[in-house]
């Protein structure tokens, strides 16, 4: 029997494709998804890698009918918010924690070490699967997303807003960037799918710039 199969579950989620993707094998697989966990930046203006607005998150939520959680934190207490969220899922009778991530270690470390700590498991649907047959799934499947932000240093601004699609993953291998992006290359926004009730419609509002990333800035 599949290990999450009738357990409730919280998903890690960042509101773009390897989240979205974890989430499906999860529900897939006969999990009970009772929260989606997001983690804003200090102020709570922003996620923390992918640079959406809570409203955009939030409106994923309702569509996909899982009630959203969100933490605020800097860096530095990052973990400690993250911990105390998850603290009170396992208090609620959440017995796991789903996370969409693929193939590096000290990622999957993390997960492992914070999730022991609250006393959960941590289910990695999507862990050590190929890059590209990941890509092809989510695409396969009917899931829509958007690039919603890029790494300065490696790609240009103008695939801000660009839909991920076959040609587009094409077009990321020729740049000689990973076409999956696992290491912060790009990221994306999920509107679409199997899971979501209706789709979200976003509008472009403009690129922020922070740090090294070029960002959309994404309303309703």
């Amino acid at each position: 029997m599949n290990a999450i199969k009738k357990k409730d579950f919280f998903c890690s989620w960042s509101g773009g494709k390897d989240s979205c993707l974890a989430l499906y094998h999860a529900i897939n697989n006969g999990g009970m998804a009772k929260y989606l966990l997001t983690m804003l930046n200090k102020d709570g203006s922003r996620t923390r890698s992918h640079g959406l607005s809570e409203n955009v998150i939030k409106a994923q939520a309702a569509s996909l009918g899982i009630p959203l959680v969100v933490g605020c934190s800097s860096w530095d207490d990052y973990e400690k918010v993250f911990v105390s969220a998850i603290l009170e899922f396992k208090q609620g009778g959440i017995e796991y924690g789903v996370f969409g991530d693929i193939d590096l270690d000290e990622h999957l470390q993390w997960v492992e070490r914070i999730c022991s700590s609250a006393h959960l498991q941590a289910y990695e649907p999507l862990w050590k699967r190929s890059r590209m047959d990941l890509l092809e799934e989510f695409l396969d499947l009917g899931f829509r997303a958007t690039i919603v932000s890029v790494k300065k240093s490696v790609l240009d601004k103008s695939f801000l807003g660009c839909s991920l699609s076959r040609k587009m993953v094409a077009l990321l291998q020729k740049t000689g960037v990973d076409p999956s992006g696992e290491k912060g290359e790009y990221h994306t926004v999920v509107t679409d799918g199997p899971i979501f009730s209706a789709p979200i419609n976003l509008v472009t509002k403009g690129i922020i710039t922070r740090n090294d990333y070029n960002f959309i800035d994404l309303g309703l």
